[in-house]
């Protein structure tokens, strides 16, 4: 009786609303209902049961949709969700500017073919921001400077009416800008010295909380800018031996950070409804038990994100992998076995693989042309993923591959 007293005064401003399929009107379960940091999931029936007191917009993610918002306010009991797959081009920090050939071409692409998403890098490796954030920690270190996009506001509303799925690639761990600024926070030498790359380029510590909510700030900034999905890229260690961090360096550390890392992001970006997803190199598939040196593992990176992207470039995979001599020679093979290799530890709805739309430059140094193109865009459809994402790092996409609009 004490429970019912309790709980009365709850049932009588509760509000119920049902999620549907707009398309078949089928209720929608397990989906996230989110009210401020709160979270709660739709029943078999599609049905949740809310306070609507507490917040006036709503907003409803579930994999394979778009994310919705809904304010309180209205009369609807029934909220229907719009299925998407999403098929993604990238658009570099560069080809982002609304001025450049490149990005006329992309909105072109988008407007002519089955493409519907952009990937813009929002902060790139150098750790240059493509726009002006609101980010005090950017400023100051003036990641703004070479921005190309100069007012992000008219530029997100031009791309939400033409209902273009907005995703901002963020590049985490791999920055330039911030190690050079924060020399606290940077990958170190054995002698104490800031370890850089091949390509010179310094990196943060994983394990340090301040790189950690640097990062984490620029998300969230997006979030409220109006981006559907936030992608992490380079959330990982180095693959490199015999470097310093403020942790020790081993398997069960990276693991525990990189996990750390991603739940504090999905809980700081859980307000905005927007989605998350995580790049990670597609032999993560085939380690086994192993975190590929770098803090992955398929089961451990699904349990806080919404989608993986696995880089599937079969020009990435070294010779032997499925008894393959020259893997750039079968891109359907290669991309359909490491995508049912993940499935073990994560729903086909939740993966979104990058495909290679560049020239080969491991094996026979081919052109990947509309076959190629399209053997991969086959594979990730027969494996029943989420859609996928092109990578061209000069986001060009000339070569074919994609079905004509009608």
């Amino acid at each position: 009786m004490r429970y019912l007293t309790l709980l009365f005064p709850f049932l009588l401003s509760a509000q119920y609303v049902t999620l549907v399929d707009k398309n078949t009107q089928q209720p929608l379960a397990k989906a996230q209902f989110i009210q401020n940091h709160k979270m709660t999931y739709s029943d078999v029936n599609g049905s949740v049961i809310f306070e609507p007191s507490k917040t006036k917009q709503i907003h409803v993610k579930a994999y394979g949709y778009r994310p919705f918002s809904w304010d309180v306010n209205s009369s609807a009991t029934t909220l229907a969700l719009e299925p998407i797959k999403v098929k993604g081009i990238y658009l570099s920090f560069w080809g982002a500017s609304p001025k450049t050939k490149t990005f006329k071409n992309a909105i072109r692409t988008i407007e002519t073919t089955e493409a519907n998403a952009l990937v813009i890098d929002v902060k790139s490796e150098q750790g240059m921001m493509v726009y002006k954030t609101n980010v005090k920690a950017a400023s100051a270190m003036d990641a703004h400077y070479y921005r190309t996009i100069k007012k992000i506001e008219p530029y997100m509303k031009n791309l939400k009416e033409k209902k273009i799925y907005t995703i901002a690639r963020i590049v985490c761990f791999k920055d330039e800008l911030s190690a050079k600024n924060h020399p606290e926070r940077a990958v170190k030498r054995s002698d104490g010295t800031i370890w850089r790359n091949a390509a010179k380029m310094a990196w943060v510590d994983p394990f340090y909380a301040k790189s950690q909510d640097y990062i984490i700030s620029i998300a969230v900034d997006a979030a409220q800018k109006g981006f559907d999905e936030i992608n992490f890229d380079y959330v990982r260690f180095p693959a490199k031996n015999d470097l310093v961090f403020s942790q020790e360096n081993n398997q069960a550390n990276r693991l525990k950070a990189i996990e750390h890392f991603i739940h504090k992001a999905s809980i700081a970006l859980r307000p905005y409804g927007t989605f998350l997803s995580l790049d990670t190199y597609g032999y993560v598939a085939w380690d086994g038990k192993g975190d590929t040196n770098i803090g992955h593992r398929t089961e451990v990176l699904a349990k806080h994100a919404d989608y993986l992207a696995p880089m599937l470039y079969p020009s990435g995979f070294n010779s032997g992998i499925l008894g393959i001599k020259d893997p750039s020679q079968e891109p359907y093979r290669i991309v359909k076995a490491t995508l049912l290799k993940m499935q073990k530890d994560i729903a086909p709805v939740r993966l979104r693989p990058w495909l290679q739309y560049f020239k080969d430059y491991a094996f026979s140094r081919q052109h990947y042309n509309d076959f190629e193109i399209k053997e991969q865009i086959k594979a990730a459809d027969d494996t029943n993923c989420s859609g996928w994402l092109l990578w061209n790092p000069s986001s060009r996409y000339n070569r074919g591959g994609l079905i004509k609009n009608n």
